[in-house]
């Protein structure tokens, strides 16, 4: 430990606050709150029982600085934020790239729909779900549609109303609020029926289907009959996830951790509404040694970026913190948060089956999480050795320009972080000022706009990376060298990845770098540069089929920018408009049953030849 480390402990105050730690690149590699600074602090270099991750951790530590807060509440909420801002190392990053879909209704609208989201937002609006397990959103959308006619256009209807009815209205499936038919105490109490619906009440939907299935059967439309048949059978197969005894109006989140003293395992069941909704399994790499630890990190950690905050959290064994993390709820996203260790009941018969998930999940993805960090943090050492930068490349951007004939150039911008694909730092660059397909002056072009926000209020959204690498070989890399040169950037290491035989030039040498194939810090550079080329392609093709898109819709009378815009969101391409029905045109905003019939009319003929 250096002079500067043993001054600064020596000065720590003995007050609630966050520390920072510090590497020898002045990167953040850990966030930590404490309810006594002093102690919590002086425990990393003085204590003689560390884990392998804290040793580690400590021999990287160069200097820190703390930040006192009136309580370790506020010391949380400040962690929290700080976590989410620097993504340090040798904090816990989840990776949980699966996002589940939700049924989201706003109760604040005059007349509120139903729509499917996959972000939960803190906007007031009530949410359903998530929906897993086999469990489709959209056949439980229809259920909303054929039982509780509830509107599935998203028109503004406090603002404007349409003349005419949609065609769900008259194939039955709305009440018209649009056309002002009903009432909005009328259309409210439908709406009060579909969230009992979603809130775990069957029998008034299970009912309404019977009826339809049976009356279309009668009347001899038999395809009508056999879609209620449908609906019914996934209705059977959510009231088959009930979980006996469970009070249906509570939505819980059961926990529970596991270890073998090196790694830690979560399991955690998601129930809504007194029913299974799903399982999901998290591999932790923690700097704690003891579970209750671990386990409260992960709580922070899984509640941090907008997650559904159950009304009770459910754990197999105690954790620690838990008044602490109760009172961080309530502060933080003013919700009431019951955290609970059951002793016998259903609550514990599901966290001994969360238990029992966690330790077979360990027992099989042990070497998984071994092999993850040999691509990802261990390759980025090992990048950081055989090419001689001059730091730790925790933040990695790779650049990929892409255009047809100089048609729609546009470029992007990706992120690996500590070698995690980062997508939410992922970034796109339409080509403004180059003509023609020069794709080395639209990189150019590219990294001037991205390396001028350095130092500026954009560099909040556009941090500092400590790599940038660039596909091509040694011409390549020189020239974008120039580039840095002129815009006095000297921080930031540079290298570029040549396709052909995947050899490594760095500003170093005039010769490759020359890694193993088999090596993962060059997988780690493939996988960035084959990431990027992907990025770039998704874009490109997006911005040339709305282009497509917007040159066809205007040759069709009265279809303006913002239908265009709508229909474009809602469908995505144009071959997905053209083989659309008049009911489906009808459900995108701002599209009536005339607009729709026109757009209908003028594909169907330019499909035929006649447009």
């Amino acid at each position: 430990m250096n002079e500067t480390l043993e001054k600064k402990i020596k000065l720590l105050p003995e007050s609630p606050g966050v520390y920072v730690m510090l590497n020898a690149d002045n990167q953040v590699i850990y966030v930590g709150k404490a309810k006594v600074l002093k102690n919590r602090v002086k425990q990393y270099f003085y204590s003689n029982v560390k884990t392998d991750k804290v040793m580690a951790m400590v021999s990287n530590i160069q200097d820190f600085y703390y930040i006192i807060t009136k309580s370790e509440v506020d010391a949380l909420s400040l962690e929290n934020n700080l976590i989410k801002k620097y993504k340090p190392k040798y904090n816990i990053l989840l990776k949980d790239d699966k996002t589940y879909p939700y049924i989201k209704v706003d109760l604040k609208k005059s007349y509120p729909y139903f729509e499917i989201t996959r972000k939960i937002k803190r906007d007031g609006a009530k949410y359903f779900g998530p929906f897993m397990l086999g469990v489709s959103v959209k056949d439980i959308m229809e259920i909303i549609n054929d039982c509780f006619l509830v509107r599935s256009c998203h028109i503004p209807l406090e603002t404007r109303r349409e003349k005419r009815e949609c065609l769900n209205f008259h194939i039955k499936r709305c009440l018209g609020p649009c056309t002002g038919r009903i009432s909005e105490s009328e259309y409210r109490e439908y709406v009060n029926k579909a969230i009992d619906f979603l809130s775990g009440n069957d029998d008034e939907a299970e009912q309404i289907l019977t009826e339809k299935m049976q009356r279309f059967a009668s009347c001899g439309e038999f395809e009508l009959a056999i879609s209620m048949r449908e609906k019914l059978k996934m209705l059977d197969k959510i009231k088959q996830k009930k979980i006996t005894n469970l009070n249906r109006f509570i939505n819980a989140d059961i926990l529970a951790i596991a270890t073998n003293g090196l790694y830690f395992s979560v399991n955690l069941l998601i129930t809504r509404n007194g029913r299974m909704q799903g399982v999901k399994n998290f591999s932790l790499d923690t700097i704690y040694s003891q579970k209750a630890d671990a386990l409260a990190e992960f709580i922070r950690t899984y509640y941090r970026d907008e997650k559904e905050l159950p009304d009770e959290i459910v754990l197999y064994e105690e954790c620690a913190e838990i008044d602490l993390l109760e009172d961080f709820f309530k502060k933080e996203y003013n919700k009431s948060v019951t955290i609970l260790v059951p002793k016998q009941g259903v609550r514990r018969q599901l966290a001994e089956m969360a238990y029992g998930n966690a330790q077979d999940y360990l027992e099989k993805t042990v070497s998984k999480i071994i092999h993850d960090k040999d691509l990802t943090i261990n390759a980025c050492a090992k990048l950081q050795q055989v090419l001689n930068l001059t730091r730790y490349p925790k933040r990695m951007e790779c650049y990929d320009i892409s255009n047809i004939s100089g048609v729609d150039k546009v470029a992007s911008m990706v992120v690996f972080t500590d070698g995690v694909k980062d997508a939410k730092e992922y970034r796109r660059f339409m080509i403004k000022t180059v003509e023609g397909a020069n794709d080395f002056a639209s990189l150019k072009e590219t990294l001037e706009r991205r390396l001028s926000k350095l130092g500026t209020d954009e560099e909040e959204r556009f941090p500092k990376p400590d790599l940038i690498v660039i596909d091509g070989g040694k011409g390549q890399l020189s020239s974008v060298k120039q580039i840095f040169d002129q815009m006095g950037v000297t921080d930031i290491d540079l290298i570029s990845l040549a396709k052909r035989e995947e050899e490594v030039f760095t500003i170093f040498s005039n010769e490759p770098v020359v890694i193993p194939h088999s090596d993962y810090a060059l997988r780690l550079l493939q996988r960035i540069r084959d990431e990027a080329h992907r990025f770039a392609i998704t874009y490109f093709r997006s911005k040339h089929l709305k282009r497509n898109l917007e040159s066809t819709l205007d040759n069709i009378a009265g279809i303006g920018s913002v239908n265009k815009k709508s229909l474009l969101a809602h469908f995505k391409t144009l071959e997905a408009i053209k083989e659309a029905t008049l009911e489906e045109l009808t459900m995108v905003e701002g599209i009536g049953a005339k607009k729709a019939q026109i757009i209908y009319d003028y594909l169907r003929g330019e499909l035929n030849g006649k447009g």
